[in-house]
């Protein structure tokens, strides 16, 4: 039997799932929230893709924790939104094996005229634009360092198409604890996805990539309303 290893796999949540979505069609014509990832159910279709690529004789790998990195409304601002976000954690949480770090998104706000945040009649501060994630792909580079080091991890999956993660690959490759891989969504008919690379690209890692009916498998069906 071929050795196992004991893999964390770093979901960079908001990014695994706006990426799906808008690459595969029919995903795209449907509403964000009813294309949500359950990180379980995610996890379970990524190392079957994965140890299913492997050449016989190369070490499969077998989930040890998924940790998820997302951002999360403001209630003020987004109430509904903001108990959403903590249902689908308290859902998610139930397979021990998941961790789900919330951060609060950033607000932009209309200013005043002395460059104040301006307040409509209930006194609530206005906002411009759509809220933003901030510091996510920090936590999930700091993850990605931290998980390759403890002993018991042999494998580090970076699920992400983020590009700013690179030096945690990096970082990964030069302490030489764990191994590390990325993962990608992968239109098959139009040959086309999103991987990030080592800064090395003479170097690649390995990728796993993953087609409509993966991501179709990972849906969250749950309904938050």
């Amino acid at each position: 039997m071929p050795e196992r290893l004991e893999a964390t796999i770093i979901l960079d949540y908001q990014n695994v799932h706006f990426v799906g979505h808008n690459l595969f069609e029919g995903a795209r014509s449907l509403p964000k929230h009813r294309t949500l990832i359950d990180p379980s159910l995610f996890a379970q279709q990524l190392l079957i893709a994965r140890n299913d690529s492997q050449r016989p004789g190369q070490p499969l790998a077998t989930l040890r924790r998924v940790l998820v990195f997302r951002g999360l409304p403001a209630p003020e601002h987004n109430p509904k939104g903001y108990a959403r976000n903590l249902a689908q954690r308290s859902h998610w949480q139930r397979d021990p094996r998941v961790d789900v770090s919330l951060r609060p998104l950033k607000y932009e706000y209309e200013r005043d005229a002395n460059g104040r945040p301006a307040t409509d009649i209930r006194g609530r501060k206005i906002v411009v634009g759509q809220p933003r994630e901030k510091g996510i792909d920090v936590q999930c580079a700091l993850a990605t360092v931290r998980e390759a080091q403890d002993p018991d991890v042999g494998i580090v999956i970076l699920a992400s198409s983020d590009s700013d993660l690179s030096p945690a690959i990096d970082e990964v490759r030069r302490l030489g604890t764990a191994k590390i891989e990325t993962f990608c969504w992968w239109d098959a008919n139009a040959k086309r996805g999103f991987q990030i690379h080592p800064t090395d690209r003479g170097r690649p890692i390995w990728c796993t990539r993953m087609a409509k009916a993966a991501f179709v498998a990972s849906r969250d069906t749950t309904s938050y309303e």
